[in-house]
């Protein structure tokens, strides 16, 4: 019996001390951890890096930092990672700053991996006119001149027989120096942030799909490199009406999609926020399947960076 009682205690003792060495190194001491490796961070925490690192080029537009920050990470590309944390702000109701700055660095990724062509009628560089080196005058010129000049006077007394000169020394100024001119600085080049251009439509189709169902307006946006932007903001308005949504929210499809369902008998007017161009008279078009079956179609619209 009491051999019984000994093992009890022994186990009751093993209890309590895992349950007081858990307490005390969880809460009494935790463990703080020193120059962690970003790589090795738990799933939120690099969410929260990614977005310091973004909103930090979002300050700057430092691309090459921005990409050496998210290398800690070990990621091939970090481009998707960022769509997909912007994608998710979206869809969690986060902030819409956070998720611009993640689509726009995941966006700018994109576009430098890809040479970005130059138009020919670009004027962006500023143009520097060379004015020609000052010429210099002569500093100064000095004419040989004596400096006392001694003129004779004679003067004549009454009681002396002879004349005694005097002489009035008369002073001639000195030759003035002529200022030197200074060299006028050359302007210099002063180097400015390239913005990005706005969205421009690329395409726009009439798409037949029994599949889809309603009439949609579809809207796919991507950069230079063909790369979807998510995060970019949609405005749809209609003779009283108006509605924002953005792209991202479906990424199943493409992280640069997003989708609007038409109502029959209206025409709709669509543009990418920032300054895109107006998309007019998108309304809902039949279309006929091979049995002659009417239905209702859908818009896509395909946008980039020009």
């Amino acid at each position: 019996m009491n051999e019984e009682r000994g093992s009890w205690y022994l186990l009751t003792a093993v209890i309590l001390g895992i349950a007081m060495g858990l307490l005390y190194s969880w809460l009494v001491a935790p463990a703080e951890y020193v120059d962690t490796a970003p790589e090795t961070l738990r799933a939120d925490f690099k969410d929260v890096y990614r977005v310091a690192i973004a909103s930090a080029y979002a300050a700057t537009g430092d691309i090459a930092r921005a990409r050496a920050r998210l290398a800690l990470f070990g990621d091939d590309d970090p481009s998707p990672a960022l769509a997909a944390q912007a994608q998710r702000f979206l869809a969690e109701g986060n902030s819409y700053a956070d998720a611009q700055a993640l689509a726009s660095l995941a966006s700018a990724l994109g576009q430098a991996s890809t040479p970005i062509p130059t138009h020919p009628d670009d004027t962006s560089t500023p143009t520097v006119t060379n004015s020609p080196p000052p010429t210099s005058s002569p500093t100064a010129t000095f004419t040989p001149t004596p400096e006392i000049t001694s003129t004779a006077t004679v003067t004549r007394t009454q009681n002396a027989a002879s004349t005694t000169p005097t002489r009035s020394p008369t002073r001639t100024p000195r030759a003035t120096r002529t200022p030197t001119p200074t060299a006028t600085p050359l302007p210099t080049r002063t180097s400015t942030p390239t913005l990005a251009p706005p969205f421009v439509l690329k395409n726009q189709a009439l798409v037949c799909d029994v599949a889809i169902g309603e009439p949609q307006i579809q809207v796919f946006v991507a950069n230079v490199a063909g790369i979807g932007v998510p995060g970019v903001e949609i405005i749809v308005i209609w003779d009283g009406g108006e509605e924002h949504f953005f792209t991202g929210l479906k990424p199943e499809i493409d992280f640069g999609y997003a989708d609007f369902v038409m109502a029959l008998g209206v025409s709709y007017t669509l543009h990418v926020a920032d300054g895109g161009q107006l998309i007019p008279n998108l309304a809902a078009s039949e279309c006929t399947d091979n049995n002659d079956d009417r239905y209702w179609g859908s818009w896509r619209l395909v946008f980039s960076h020009p």
